[in-house]
């Protein structure tokens, strides 16, 4: 759902923004989370949940998957140790996509916004063993997608905020953390919001 070459963006397109969820959207997957949107057109919107983990660690990941034999082959630039895999969305949940800085390119990497592309294939993880990927990166297990209008819908029913992306949060392997200082993007205290969900 990435976006063609040939489709223009429209003006208001939330490519590159976060999704911050409001109280309203209390229901799993999507309680409390940040979504960087990758893709958003009058064709519908794709993007990855950035600050819920998953159950397993990268050096982890690259053992199970074959890419090293094991943790200790992993040569990993300074911090690479801390590549956060996290729960993307609800579609496709065994597919991994990488967001990483753009410091990095294959036949498979899409740009999607300013110092911000993704790689979906395998190559990028043996590229970051290996000590030679991007300078950040992270993983995503999964993906959030909408229909035609679906996003559009939910934002006027009050169920996301939005604001341009910051990659400093993007990256941050600390996840739990990712949350309030989005919202603090808006001016906005996430212990505030979260205690006046349910009052009318």
């Amino acid at each position: 759902m990435l976006r063609d070459e040939n489709e223009e963006t429209t003006a208001d397109s939330l490519e590159g923004h976060f999704l911050i969820a409001m109280p309203a959207l209390d229901a799993e997957p999507f309680n409390r989370t940040v979504i960087y949107v990758c893709a958003h057109s009058p064709s519908g919107a794709m993007g990855f949940i950035i600050n819920k983990p998953q159950h397993v660690s990268f050096p982890e990941l690259l053992t199970q998957l074959g890419i090293v034999e094991s943790e200790d082959d992993i040569r990993l630039p300074a911090g690479g140790r801390e590549v956060s895999v996290c729960m993307g969305g609800p579609v496709e949940r065994g597919r991994g996509f990488v967001l990483h800085s753009d410091d990095y390119d294959s036949e498979s990497t899409v740009s999607v916004a300013e110092r911000i592309s993704l790689t979906p294939t395998l190559d990028i993880l043996k590229a970051i063993s290996q000590g030679i990927g991007p300078r950040t990166a992270i993983m995503a297990l999964g993906y959030s997608g909408w229909a035609p209008g679906q996003l559009e819908g939910e934002i006027a029913a009050n169920g996301w905020l939005t604001c341009k992306a910051d990659l400093s949060i993007v990256f941050d392997s600390k996840l739990d953390d990712k949350y309030g200082r989005a919202l603090a993007l808006l001016g906005v205290n996430a212990a505030f919001l979260t205690s006046e969900a349910g009052h009318a």
